[in-house]
């Protein structure tokens, strides 16, 4: 019996008989007619006896008196046996008692199918090989991070989601769900809280009243929501914002720890005013550099759409101790002669004039040229001034020449590329 394994080569033909014939019929006319025809060597008989011819598979249907089907015979002799074989199978011309044809329609290596089917099946079998496994080199970093958030807890009596530095540490962050707190476990900060919601639970009041808390919301809308209602029923110290559209809990260790460092304090936070003050991660509104901090952050109540800037900035000094140059700047508005230009006067005098305006102490008007001139200038002269309300896009390169004369604040239309923020200056938007 010819054994598959050893095939090289398999001939394929067709047969048509006018009448109807079977499968015996066929293989019996094939032993019969090439009998003697080929000689010794390619006796058929002898080379099925030798395992060099396979079994000659036959599949054959007769439809209206005829006969017609495919022929398949595998052998084992080299190339050019093998063709004189396929040839001499068109010399077959009767089946049984009917008229034949049959014609090798091909002829089969079957050692390179073998061999495509190998490829195909090795590139497979490397795709699987080369999927991503665990990198030896985090191999620390995994079991750290499965040790931190095995740490995360629920504490007091609303259960909420908390590190396990929450109760012990002096310093706490609100965040917004369990999936926050564990992407700070992951960098390894184990004191933060969430809320689970806008309903703020008592846990999180009380703990707000009694340790320095930092507000860590998302940059959407939701944040923005939740940080209002926080706001209104305890004391926030600070408020740390990711990048606008970010999620806490999809920030990586270094944007967290950078969010964190660029903490603000709450009193610089109008609650009217959150979503802009994300946009440069700066006030929106200008506080002179020597207010005092108050003892306790002071909760503000919400603007209305009617208020104006300074009013907003007048509701601010209420609660803090002002110099008297500052108080002057604040104050009512005296009669149209004597009345001193406000940060938010020199903005509407500057926009869409494409100028900029150098103001010193008491907002008094030192210079004014071209947007366009500012860089020059700043570069060639020597200046003592309070700020600049300039008309013109800032970038981080504009910036950092204003930090190095000591301006206490900059307005301008847009902060963009800023990635440095000098501790000294505020960023004021034009409205």
């Amino acid at each position: 019996m010819h054994e598959q394994d050893t095939t090289k080569y398999r001939i394929h033909l067709v047969i048509q008989a006018e009448g109807v014939v079977d499968r015996s019929d066929v293989v019996g006319a094939i032993f019969g007619q090439i009998e003697g025809l080929l000689g010794s060597e390619l006796e058929l008989r002898e080379l099925q006896r030798q395992g060099k011819l396979g079994r000659i598979d036959v599949k054959i249907q007769s439809k209206l008196g005829k006969s017609f089907g495919t022929i398949t015979i595998p052998t084992s002799v080299d190339r050019a046996e093998t063709a004189i074989l396929a040839a001499s199978m068109e010399t077959i011309n009767r089946v049984g008692p009917c008229v034949s044809e049959l014609q090798v329609q091909s002829i089969e290596d079957v050692r390179i199918t073998k061999r495509t089917q190998i490829i195909e099946r090795a590139k497979a079998l490397l795709l699987e090989f080369e999927e991503p496994g665990i990198d030896p080199d985090s191999l620390i970093d995994a079991v750290r991070e499965s040790q931190r958030v095995e740490k995360i807890a629920t504490i007091g009596a609303d259960n909420v989601p908390a590190g396990p530095n929450v109760l012990a540490s002096d310093a706490i962050i609100i965040v917004e769900g369990r999936a926050d707190v564990i992407n700070l476990l992951r960098a390894g900060i184990k004191n933060a809280v969430a809320v689970e919601g806008t309903s703020i639970p008592r846990t999180i009041i009380d703990l707000c009243r009694k340790k320095t808390t930092t507000a860590f919301f998302d940059g959407d809308r939701g944040g923005d929501l939740i940080l209002r209602e926080l706001l209104e029923v305890t004391d926030v110290d600070f408020v740390a914002f990711p990048t606008r559209g970010e999620s806490v809990e999809d920030l990586s260790r270094k944007e967290i720890i950078k969010a964190l460092r660029n903490k603000v304090p709450v009193e610089h936070i109008l609650e009217d005013k959150i979503s802009e003050y994300r946009e440069i991660q700066k006030p929106d509104t200008y506080i002179p550099a020597d207010i005092k901090k108050p003892d306790k952050p002071v909760t503000l109540p919400l603007a209305t759409e009617e208020d104006e800037p300074v009013s907003c900035v007048e509701e601010i000094s209420t609660n803090t101790d002002l110099n008297e140059s500052i108080k002057e700047e604040l104050s009512e508005e005296p009669e149209e002669e004597t009345r001193p230009r406000t940060v938010f006067t020199h903005i509407r005098e500057v926009k869409n004039r494409g100028t900029a305006r150098l103001i010193s102490t008491g907002g008094e008007i030192k210079d004014e040229l071209a947007a366009g001139e500012i860089e020059e200038f700043l570069e060639s002269a020597e200046l003592d001034l309070e700020g600049v309300v300039i008309d013109q896009e800032v970038n981080q390169q504009l910036l950092d020449q204003f930090s190095m004369h000591g301006i206490r604040y900059l307005a301008a239309p847009s902060f963009t590329g800023i990635v440095r923020l000098p501790a000294t200056i505020r960023l004021i938007p034009f409205r």
